[in-house]
């Protein structure tokens, strides 16, 4: 429907905050997305937006528009679909992000199949380990790991991934085995520090203690922001690390990495399923989003 094509628009600049990211992620001119809010404000009879030369904000009114019209675009995509099942094709642009390493061993090898199924969806994937923003970045939905701390976005827990405790045999041959916690600091192990935000304070060793956990402080020169660098560190034999099995577990296999203290594992990390809102997701979120759960399911406890 082309007389909604201005409703989009002016969400997708609500959401991206700029006119040019809009314009650019819409696949048109600056022009006309700008001509095209323009016109909706003069139709609506409100000022939706606040422009200024290099920010651009909602309005009371225009978040209460962009609230109604997001609705609006959500039962279009589901009329269209109404009266056919299932065999109306998935069409439209989905934008996700990933983690890399669950992305590399898990959801990409699985993908062709997912593509082969809806043959008109494009599929935008993002994979980093840093926490994107849905909202200005534009994204459909991502799949996090660990505690969801924003409480405006809406979270759909799918289980958790399983953690080892494992180094490369020649650094254990350079630093013994580890038999125990003490065995951490008497021996002088080494651990590969991970952060999605480089310069963040360490976050050190984390060990059952009781019904909870606890962390050690142990040294170690490299820090590292991404999964699939920490994985290459520790395959380096550059220190201990701490990851999940459905990333590492193709190396305990070969016996590239060994795992040691498997009694004093670090807590199981949750895996979700985000979006910004809880209601009216288009069909291809809410289909990409089960898909991703079945993939999933094999490897979460």
């Amino acid at each position: 429907m082309r007389n909604l094509d201005p409703i989009l628009i002016f969400i997708t600049v609500a959401e991206m905050g700029s006119f040019t990211l809009a314009a650019s992620r819409l696949g048109i001119q600056k022009g006309r997305a700008s001509t095209a809010v323009r016109k909706l404000e003069e139709d609506v009879g409100v000022r939706l937006l606040h422009r200024t030369t290099r920010t651009v904000q909602l309005t009371d009114d225009g978040r209460a528009f962009q609230a109604r019209a997001r609705s609006l675009l959500a039962e279009v995509d589901d009329l269209h679909s109404m009266f056919a099942g299932g065999q109306v094709p998935l069409r439209g642009r989905l934008r996700v992000d990933l983690p890399t390493e669950i992305a590399r061993s898990t959801i990409v090898p699985a993908l062709p199949e997912f593509l082969a199924m809806h043959p008109e969806l494009e599929l935008e994937m993002s994979s980093t380990d840093r926490q994107v923003d849905l909202v200005q970045e534009g994204f459909d939905c991502v799949l996090r790991l660990g505690t969801i701390r924003d409480e405006t976005l809406i979270a759909r827990p799918l289980g958790l991934l399983r953690m080892a405790n494992a180094a490369a045999p020649s650094y254990l041959a350079r630093h013994g085995t580890p038999r125990s916690l003490e065995d951490l600091q008497i021996q002088g192990h080494r651990i590969i520090h991970f952060s999605t935000m480089l310069g963040a304070k360490p976050l050190g060793w984390e060990y059952p203690d009781g019904e909870s956990f606890a962390t050690l402080q142990l040294p170690g020169p490299l820090h590292v922001n991404s999964a699939q660098t920490y994985e290459a560190a520790a395959l380096a034999g550059l220190g201990l690390i701490q990851a999940p099995v459905l990333g590492i577990g193709q190396y305990l296999a070969s016996g590239s990495l060994v795992e040691v203290l498997p009694d004093h594992r670090r807590r199981a990390l949750a895996v979700s399923l985000v979006v910004a809102h809880r209601s009216n997701l288009s069909r291809r979120v809410r289909a990409f989003m089960k898909w991703i759960e079945d993939v999933l399911k094999p490897h979460l406890q």
